[in-house]
């Protein structure tokens, strides 16, 4: 029996980690039913309750040594983890971990991450440094790559593959509509959902964005719901919007699973989106959605499937979201091209498991 350690943002109740982490373990287990799998989580209870699998504290020192003795290979992934914008000590907290197994000499496997972005000098050197003696490395855009490359990291295989969320099963809309229905949203008119998040000190966008959703229902009649990926932080966030605007809106105020979110993607008519696992989930579902960019994800991910995002959030107008807003009800899918961009990150998403279970059998 393989024995894989996962490493990565899980059991902090963000949806798109946690999204991340049940895409990463159906693909595995697809392939590899007898793998004994255990997920270093930031609340071990909750990840072996929600994902059936072993898990270990994330500040466990000694456990995590054990882990990384014992596995067949550490798996590190996926998201954005290796970045030093939201925090320089998460980006030293991930390497110290691949950098145990590749003392040790364990198959280490980079999976579908974002990299970056890297700004410190510091920073640059080192993820370079432990990089270019992991055994194999997958990111989820061009830009990763290229960003790799230019920290010097030309010894270790590097392929091009997708999110890893977009391998996952599509899901049925009941779930969904039975969650809008219970909190009174009306289901015989287009429904606009929305995803955003606090980011940094920028507020001046809310007042922005309220006053674009405003718009967008009075000129389609379409019901704003904000769904949130991270709970409470979101729930704030888009209630500080509500507020601002005029018209009725509903914000989803629980907890929801993965399968709970996809379905929501595919019970609204458009996603606004600043979070970007919002974005992929409504890909996954052929939800049309539109980015709102702050980071280079979000620009990197509409990029792969062929969009360009509403705004920014920073410099975010009025007009670009509602014209978009307004056509992509109109059209009600995403136009031909990308759809078949979404079918083919889908097929490299899952790309990602076949190479890491293809290095555990090669011995």
């Amino acid at each position: 029996m393989c024995k894989i350690l996962i490493s990565g943002y899980y059991g902090f109740g963000n949806a798109g980690d946690e999204a991340l982490l049940s895409s990463i373990l159906q693909a595995l287990l697809e392939l590899e039913p007898k793998a004994e799998i255990t997920v270093i989580s930031g609340n071990p209870s909750e990840t072996m309750s929600t994902h059936k699998v072993k898990a270990i504290g994330r500040f466990d020192i000694w456990k995590i040594y054990q882990a990384v003795y014992s596995c067949d290979m550490l798996i590190s992934g996926g998201g954005s983890l290796l970045q030093d914008v939201t925090s320089a000590r998460s980006l030293y907290y991930y390497l110290s971990i691949i950098a145990l197994a590749n003392t040790l000499g364990k198959r280490v496997m980079i999976y579908a991450q974002g990299i970056g972005p890297l700004r410190k000098s510091l920073a640059r050197t080192t993820v370079g440094r432990v990089l270019n003696q992991v055994s194999m490395i997958t990111v989820r855009d061009h830009a990763s790559k290229e960003e790799l490359r230019s920290l010097g990291i030309h010894h270790v295989p590097i392929t091009v593959t997708a999110d890893a969320v977009l391998g996952m099963h599509p899901v049925e809309a009941t779930a969904g509509r039975d969650i809008l229905a219970s909190y009174g949203v009306p289901l015989d008119q287009p429904i606009v959902g929305v995803s955003v998040r606090a980011w940094k000190d920028c507020t001046e966008y809310q007042t922005t964005l309220a006053e674009a959703l405003d718009q967008i229902h009075r000129e389609t009649e379409a019901h704003i719901v904000f769904i949130p990926m991270q709970h409470r932080e979101d729930t704030m966030e888009a209630e500080a919007i509500a507020k601002r605007m005029t018209v009725r809106s509903t914000v989803l105020a629980d907890a929801y699973s993965t399968t709970e979110l996809l379905s929501l993607s595919s019970c609204v008519d458009v996603m606004i989106g600043v979070r970007l696992h919002a974005l992929v989930f409504s890909a996954l579902m052929e939800t049309p959605c539109l980015g709102i960019s702050y980071d280079p994800k979000i620009l990197n991910f509409l990029h792969m499937i062929g969009e360009v995002p509403v705004g920014d959030l920073h410099t975010l107008e009025v007009e670009p979201i509602v014209a978009r807003a307004v056509e992509a009800l109109e059209r009600s899918t995403f136009t031909d091209t990308v759809l078949e961009n979404i079918h083919e990150l889908r097929r490299n998403a899952l790309k990602n498991a076949r190479i890491a279970i293809g290095m555990l059998h090669d011995k």
